[in-house]
Protein backbone atom coordinates (compact mmCIF):
# COMPACT_ATOMS: atom_id res chain seq x y z
CA UNK A 1 0.00 0.00 0.00
CA UNK A 2 1.34 3.28 -1.09
CA UNK A 3 0.15 6.79 0.69
CA UNK A 4 -0.25 9.94 -1.68
CA UNK A 5 1.21 12.68 -0.29
CA UNK A 6 -2.10 15.32 -0.88
CA UNK A 7 -2.01 18.71 0.70
CA UNK A 8 -4.44 17.31 3.15
CA UNK A 9 -1.92 14.08 4.13
CA UNK A 10 0.83 16.60 3.99
CA UNK A 11 -0.54 18.83 6.84
CA UNK A 12 -1.57 16.28 9.01
CA UNK A 13 2.38 14.25 8.23
CA UNK A 14 3.82 18.27 9.67
CA UNK A 15 1.28 18.41 12.40
CA UNK A 16 1.57 14.98 13.44
CA UNK A 17 5.61 14.28 13.02
CA UNK A 18 6.82 17.81 12.94
CA UNK A 19 10.43 17.48 13.50
CA UNK A 20 10.76 15.60 9.98
CA UNK A 21 9.64 16.13 6.22
CA UNK A 22 6.35 15.28 5.53
CA UNK A 23 8.42 12.53 2.40
CA UNK A 24 10.68 11.34 5.32
CA UNK A 25 7.73 9.97 7.46
CA UNK A 26 6.39 8.17 4.53
CA UNK A 27 8.99 6.00 3.82
CA UNK A 28 8.43 3.29 6.87
CA UNK A 29 5.06 2.05 5.96
CA UNK A 30 3.38 1.68 9.32
CA UNK A 31 4.89 5.11 10.93
CA UNK A 32 3.01 7.97 9.47
CA UNK A 33 -0.24 5.91 10.10
CA UNK A 34 0.66 5.05 13.67
CA UNK A 35 1.50 8.77 14.46
CA UNK A 36 -2.31 10.41 12.65
CA UNK A 37 -4.46 7.44 14.86
CA UNK A 38 -2.56 8.45 17.83
CA UNK A 39 -2.09 12.30 17.71
CA UNK A 40 -3.78 13.24 14.76
CA UNK A 41 -7.33 15.67 14.40
CA UNK A 42 -10.08 14.16 12.87
CA UNK A 43 -8.90 16.02 9.84
CA UNK A 44 -5.83 14.02 9.73
CA UNK A 45 -7.29 11.13 10.39
CA UNK A 46 -10.04 11.71 7.53
CA UNK A 47 -6.93 12.39 5.21
CA UNK A 48 -5.77 9.23 5.59
CA UNK A 49 -8.43 7.01 5.78
CA UNK A 50 -10.05 8.53 2.28
CA UNK A 51 -6.96 6.79 0.79
CA UNK A 52 -7.34 3.17 2.88
CA UNK A 53 -9.00 -0.19 2.87
CA UNK A 54 -10.22 -1.47 6.07
CA UNK A 55 -7.86 -3.93 4.73
CA UNK A 56 -5.19 -1.63 4.56
CA UNK A 57 -6.26 -0.20 8.01
CA UNK A 58 -5.58 -4.44 9.34
CA UNK A 59 -2.27 -4.33 7.44
CA UNK A 60 -1.03 -0.99 8.89
CA UNK A 61 -2.05 -2.15 12.69
CA UNK A 62 0.13 -5.24 11.87
CA UNK A 63 2.85 -3.23 10.73
CA UNK A 64 2.77 -0.96 13.51
CA UNK A 65 6.29 0.73 14.90
CA UNK A 66 6.41 -0.39 18.45
CA UNK A 67 6.49 3.21 20.88
CA UNK A 68 3.89 5.34 19.25
CA UNK A 69 0.88 4.19 19.72
CA UNK A 70 -1.04 4.86 23.77
CA UNK A 71 -2.88 2.01 24.74
CA UNK A 72 -6.28 3.77 24.31
CA UNK A 73 -5.11 4.49 20.61
CA UNK A 74 -3.96 0.57 20.08
CA UNK A 75 -7.41 -0.78 21.36
CA UNK A 76 -9.59 1.57 19.51
CA UNK A 77 -7.77 1.06 16.10
CA UNK A 78 -7.57 -2.24 16.53
CA UNK A 79 -11.46 -2.11 17.60
CA UNK A 80 -12.05 -0.35 14.25
CA UNK A 81 -10.13 -3.17 12.36
CA UNK A 82 -12.56 -5.47 13.47
CA UNK A 83 -10.53 -6.99 16.19
CA UNK A 84 -12.37 -7.42 19.54
CA UNK A 85 -9.71 -8.27 21.59
CA UNK A 86 -7.30 -6.49 21.25
CA UNK A 87 -3.72 -8.31 20.58
CA UNK A 88 -0.55 -6.98 22.64
CA UNK A 89 0.61 -3.59 21.51
CA UNK A 90 4.38 -3.28 19.82
CA UNK A 91 7.29 -4.42 21.77
CA UNK A 92 10.94 -2.91 21.44
CA UNK A 93 13.28 -5.47 21.45
CA UNK A 94 16.31 -4.62 23.04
Amino acid sequence: MNLTLTDELRKAAQQCIWFEPPEMALKEPGRLPAYIFTCGSLEDVTALRCQITQDDLQRLIDAAPPGIYDPRSWAYWNLMAGRYTTPPMPQRKL
